[in-house]
């Protein structure tokens, strides 16, 4: 069984008390757009702000630089895989486009977001101040 390292960023965008929320991957949860760093020569705000392109079709500034990061892990056919994220504050710039990955996108009300979310959903938006701690 082979041990795997993910590091992967991507922005937390919340507009008028909902956060934008997508369903892509090998997952049936909301979460995040973000993704694997899979060029190490940028760093993780660069990489969120590709991922942000390539799954939502928009630009994003980044209003803070400090990440919320999490770990986490999940089994897979190679084995146990740990899963590092880092999570950017950020606004919207332009209309969503997703992209032919994205399954289902969303704004989801803050004060009534959905049951299937991702475990690093909740933490992030109460980092960042949008739910009490």
């Amino acid at each position: 069984m082979s041990k795997k390292i993910i590091i992967a960023s991507g922005p937390v965008i919340v507009e008028e008390g909902a956060v934008l929320l997508n369903k892509h991957g090998d997952t049936a949860f909301w979460k995040f757009c973000g993704g694997k760093v899979e060029d190490y020569n940028f760093d993780l705000i660069e990489n969120a702000k590709r991922e942000a392109k390539e799954e939502m079709g928009i630009e994003i500034n980044i209003l803070n630089n400090e990440p919320f990061i999490t770990f986490t892990r999940k089994e897979t056919q190679e084995g146990m895989v740990d899963i590092i994220l880092a999570h950017f504050l950020a606004e919207r710039v332009g209309e969503i486009k997703p992209g032919a990955d994205i399954r289902e996108w969303a704004w989801h009300k803050l004060e009534n977001l959905p049951d299937d979310l991702g475990p690093n959903i909740i933490p992030a938006l109460k980092h960042f101040g949008f739910l009490e701690k």
